[in-house]
């Protein structure tokens, strides 16, 4: 099957070429697909930003297993303080004190009704699921590059026909002209030549306004404006091989299918994590502290405790059993989405096969049509030389030609999307599976960057 996809690829891509190549000239630097898409890919700030939301995500690891570790406060007093005392013997006293105070507290967790271990558990779900979003999002961004490039491509030949087809009908109302002069054709026929001139004119201003769209689009995209004459990229690699296996792939590596599945596992260990909160909690708490001038003047008191607590929750006014439920409701939740999700993945999947099959079949349609619209204009012009066709035959038949032959080229870019759509359902529309010539973003390198570390505010790509 995928020897027969790039039989018929190539032969598309040469008759498409035969077709519009002798109207134009193309440059001899012409942008690739692959350019384009390494750019997307490098540039394109919805999916930087998918990124920086990943990484924050990976934060939330770090905050969990951070429950492990102790919290230590140092704190520190000053003050004034006069104290005027009056005696029996009729005596006063007065003392001005400056008490200050240093003390150091530490507390570090022994048992928190296995609260850590949910929520460590939850939080690299959760890093787990906007991965997968993020390859989602990538998908997402790479098509909507290979669109933009394919819609300058089909705008630029299509705008390269209307032109010669203006230029053809210049011709052709000359010469209806020269022999309108002689008299072989009447009034009528100068006058049909010069509506289906304006008719060709406004067709290729049309074209003119449609590309410049698509070059904005394009930009927009991709982050630069196409450099000269786009060419018609190859066949992606990857395709699946039967309606069958698309539909199969997708429900089981659709990065959303992915997402939905991490999202349920979290879901579970938030129920683990609230239950958590009904059980009791075991702390060790030190402190060392010292104090001057508190109990009078000149005085120094050094204290040290060491402490080990545990608190046993009897009731918290039913909040605790609300949010337990809560929880149970929400992983009930995301296990249908989870179900939506592959049926909504099974959906794109199906829907993206037969686009491309009709897409396929309208291209071989369309060839037939050029072919034989081409045999049919040049049998019109033979026979309006010798008079059995008027000069509207002649005009409608080549109408009919450049018809097919744009119909052509949009057919040829509406299968190419297919494809592009048809890998991003599977899951295989990634800048890894399509091999493109860039340093590929590693979500595991700032993960292990931040999951244990102790210390430090700075992180790789976020605001300093």
């Amino acid at each position: 099957m995928q020897k027969g996809y790039r039989t018929y690829w190539l032969t598309s891509t040469a008759i498409a070429a035969a077709l519009i190549g002798v109207y134009s000239v193309t440059p001899a630097h012409a942008e690739s697909l692959e350019q384009a898409l390494v750019s997307t890919y490098m540039t394109n700030p919805t999916l930087a930003a998918e990124r920086a939301s990943l990484r924050s995500a990976d934060e939330g690891v770090a905050q969990a297993v951070a429950n492990w570790r102790p919290t230590v406060e140092f704190t520190a007093e000053a003050g004034a303080e006069q104290n005027e005392s009056s005696l029996r013997t009729g005596s006063e006293r007065t003392q001005q004190r400056q008490p200050h105070s240093y003390t150091l507290d530490l507390t570090q967790p022994l048992f928190r009704g296995g609260r850590t271990l949910a929520e460590t558990s939850e939080a690299e779900n959760t890093v787990l699921a906007e991965r997968a979003r993020l390859i989602a999002t990538e998908q997402t961004v790479l098509v909507s590059g290979a669109t933009a490039y394919l819609d300058v491509y089909r705008d630029e030949a299509v705008l390269d026909l209307n032109k010669n087809n203006e230029a053809v009908l210049k011709r052709q109302l000359e010469a209806t002209q020269d022999r309108f002069q002689v008299g072989e054709i009447t009034r009528t026929d100068v006058h049909q030549a010069e509506a289906r001139l304006a008719r060709s004119t406004s067709d290729r201003i049309q074209s003119e306004a449609t590309l410049e769209a698509s070059r904005a689009a394009y930009q927009n995209t991709v982050g630069v404006a196409p450099a000269g004459n786009l060419v018609f990229p190859p066949i992606p690699p990857g395709l699946p091989q039967s309606k069958e296996e698309s539909i199969k792939e997708a429900a089981i590596n659709n990065p959303t299918v992915i997402a939905s599945q991490y999202d349920e596992r979290a879901a579970i260990d938030s129920i683990d994590g609230v239950w958590g909160e009904l059980l009791p909690t075991i702390d060790f708490t030190a402190s060392a502290g010292r104090n001057y001038d508190s109990a009078g003047e000149s005085t120094r008191i050094d204290t040290a405790e060491a402490l080990v607590t545990m608190t046993v929750p009897l009731y918290q006014s039913g909040s605790v059993y609300s949010r337990l439920r809560e929880s149970k409701q929400q992983a009930s939740e995301f296990r249908l989405v989870v179900d939506r999700e592959r049926r909504n993945a099974t959906e794109q999947a199906t829907r993206t096969w037969e686009n491309l099959q009709a897409a396929q079949a309208r291209v071989s349609s369309f060839r037939t049509q050029i072919q034989a619209s081409k045999i049919a204009f040049e049998g019109v012009e033979r026979e309006a030389a010798v008079g059995s066709r008027t000069v509207l035959d002649v005009l409608d038949a080549e109408q009919e030609l450049l018809d097919a032959r744009v119909s052509f080229i949009r057919a040829q870019r509406d299968e190419a999307v297919a494809m592009f759509e048809l890998l991003a359902a599977i899951g295989r529309l990634t800048a890894h599976n399509l091999q493109l010539p860039v340093d590929l973003y590693d979500p595991e390198v700032h993960y292990q960057e931040v999951r244990d570390m102790w210390v430090g505010g700075s992180s790789a790509g976020g605001v300093e």
